[in-house]
This record gives structure tokens, sequence and C-alpha cells, in this order.
């Protein structure tokens, strides 16, 4: 079995709990099965393939349109089969998924931060909501290249239908996926994740 066929096996069976909680809510789980879009969202736009990158871990991520410019940690699963999150502490950072592709790879390459850190204040994603189709993102590698992509998609969907395969499952071009929590807030947690799509940009348009 492939390597991506068995990393789909694994996301299928821990699709409940891998999407954690924002800010001290970690309880709070990302339940399968596929969700419709927001209505208002935007939608994906067609987009030329990019050639695959090779493989080098994230060492940190840029997003001019809303200020983010953060390191990058690796994140594991927890003992539970759940993503980890970023530690909630004040120099708040964003996480890559280990078990998901680099940026820049084929595949769905997924980092994930925080909306809020508790006491602290703001997240590095707070404003991830505010992205729109055709803004760019740049991940930074191990390698000292940068990943380069553009957004395709912004949704934000109640964690209780949040759409696993959608967002873990195999694609056949380099995509990547950025997670946060969202929504009106639900005791110590939120209630929503907001996702955003992006594909890797041809190296003529970087």
């Amino acid at each position: 079995m492939s390597p991506l066929s068995r990393r789909a096996l694994i996301l299928s069976a821990l699709a409940a709990p891998l999407v954690a909680g924002c800010a001290g809510d970690p309880a709070d789980p990302a339940a399968p099965g596929a969700a419709a879009r927001t209505p208002g969202t935007s939608s994906a736009p067609s987009v030329r393939v990019a050639h695959p990158l090779a493989r080098s871990v994230p060492v940190g991520l840029r997003i001019p349109a809303i200020g983010v410019d953060t390191p990058v940690m690796r994140l594991g699963l927890a003992a539970d089969g759940s993503v980890r999150v970023p530690p909630v502490e004040e120099h708040d950072r964003a996480g890559w998924y280990e078990n998901s592709p680099t940026p820049g790879q084929t595949g769905p390459s997924v980092i994930l931060a925080h909306v809020t850190v508790g006491t602290y204040g703001d997240g590095v994603f707070r404003h991830l909501d505010r992205l729109r189709r055709g803004d760019r993102i740049g991940a930074r590698l191990e390698n000292g290249t940068t990943a380069e992509f553009a957004v395709t998609e912004v949704t934000t969907v109640d964690k209780a239908e949040f759409p696993t395969e959608e967002v873990y499952g195999n694609v056949d071009r380099p995509e990547l996926r950025l997670i946060t929590c969202g929504g009106p807030r639900t005791g110590d947690g939120y209630r929503d994740n907001v996702i955003v799509f992006a594909a890797l940009t041809p190296a003529g348009e970087r």
C-alpha cells in the first residue's frame, strides 16, 4: 500500500479528533462526515497546475493579507489519536501536521494555529477568515526555498460537520489547508472551524 493510501486510512480512522479545540478547548472534536459549504463562502476558481516541489519541512509561514509571519512547528498525534495543536503560550506559532505532505508536495499539506491563546489574547490565525481568493501564502521550507500558494476557497463549518475528506483526502496536485477555530464561542471554545484551501502557484507566478 502506498504512503498516501496508508495516510488516507489513518486519517479516516482518526477523523473525529483530527482538529482539536483552540486555546483552552483541546477536547472539542471535529466530527467526521462531509459538510455543505456555508452560504456566502468563496468557491475554488480554476488555477494553473504547478509542478510539485521536493519534500522539505516547513519552518515558517507568511500571509501578507492578514499580517501573519510566524514560525512553524511540527505537530504529531496525541495518545488518543488526535492531532496535537500548538501550545497555548504568549509567543503563538502555527503547526504543520507531520503526517501530511510538506508544503509543495503532491497532496494536502495541513497547518493549524489558534484563533485565541487563552489569557495571552489573539492567536496567530485570528484573522484567517478574512482571506479571499487569490491571496498569497508563503511557506518557508527547511531547504531555504519558499512554497507559494494562492487561496482558492475560504469556508466556515460547524465542527460537528467537519469535511474530513475534503480537508485530509488525497488530491493530485500540491495544495495547502490552514485550519483554526471560528464562529461563536461556546463555553471555553468555539462552535466552528475556519478552513482555507490553497493551491501551489507555478514558478513564473510567484
